[in-house]
């Protein structure tokens, strides 16, 4: 139930995402002089900011941005904590020893002052973000995949395949890493949300997303700033927020007691 309640929330939200700007026949950069602050009306359906810019479409191409930074982040960390963990789980012994004290030392550093290096070294750029985002969120999967391989590597089908002669690249790729994939589908599912907060987050700092573009973290921290004359450009993008990580955490708690049923007896 929760699964499929929060699948049709996400659905919904990325159609409304990517159909609505079709719909409206403002931009997200115009300022309207005339309009500054407006309330919800027939014209301007979820009202106008303080300067006058179209809110409906700035929510709706913020919510594109937010959107894309949890994906994409999400699938680059996806990527290298699956890679590093498997073989730290697989190989074992000083490889192992060394790979998750390095882990350890990243955990250490402090993710906000590591962002604010890159970003003053390298500039604010989105893509920047994505690999900021993702090159530290990688760790925790590091983690999970690692205890996952330790386990399978004892199994038969592994043993056997050893036994066969295939190299270590084909057993990684081809028998451990199919059987990873429940795990990390749902661990990935949580992780999107985590990302999108983060960029929010971030964005609410004034490190994240940069004029002209916008995401929801960027509309929130606009919004409270001018939460007195225009409260609506806080309500808006916050309740799109609100909603897509409560869509995320359904489908994820979803997926988690669907393939771990050991988890509903708890």
């Amino acid at each position: 139930m929760k699964f499929k309640l929060g699948l049709v929330l996400l659905l919904v939200i990325v159609l409304v995402v990517l159909v609505g700007p079709l719909f409206s026949s403002f931009d997200a950069e115009t300022i309207h002089w005339d309009d500054m602050a407006i309330p919800p009306d027939a014209t301007y359906w979820m009202g106008t900011d303080v300067m006058g810019r179209d809110l409906f479409i700035r929510t709706l191409q913020g919510g594109q941005v937010s959107l894309m930074v949890g994906l994409v982040a999400t699938l680059v960390s996806v990527i290298i904590g699956v890679c590093y963990g498997m073989v730290a789980g697989f190989f074992g012994g000083r490889v192992d020893a060394v790979m998750m004290r390095l882990v350890d030392v990243l955990y250490a550093l402090p993710f906000l002052f590591l962002v604010i290096l890159l970003m003053v070294f390298f500039g604010q750029y989105l893509w920047l973000l994505f690999v900021a985002i993702g090159c530290y969120l990688w760790l925790d999967m590091a983690r999970i995949v690692r205890g996952q391989t330790m386990m399978l590597k004892t199994q038969t089908f592994v043993e056997a395949s050893q036994a066969l002669g295939q190299s270590d690249k084909t057993i990684l790729f081809s028998h451990i890493l199919p059987n990873l994939k429940g795990v990390v589908v749902v661990y990935a599912t949580l992780l999107v949300p985590q990302v999108i907060m983060i960029e929010s987050f971030l964005s609410f700092l004034g490190l994240g997303v940069q004029e002209p573009m916008t995401s929801w973290g960027a509309l929130v921290n606009e919004g409270a700033s001018n939460m007195d004359m225009a409260s609506w450009s806080l309500l808006f993008p916050a309740l799109f927020l609100a909603l897509t990580l409560i869509g995320f955490n359904l489908v994820g708690d979803g997926l988690r007691d669907r393939w771990d049923p050991a988890l509903n007896k708890q």
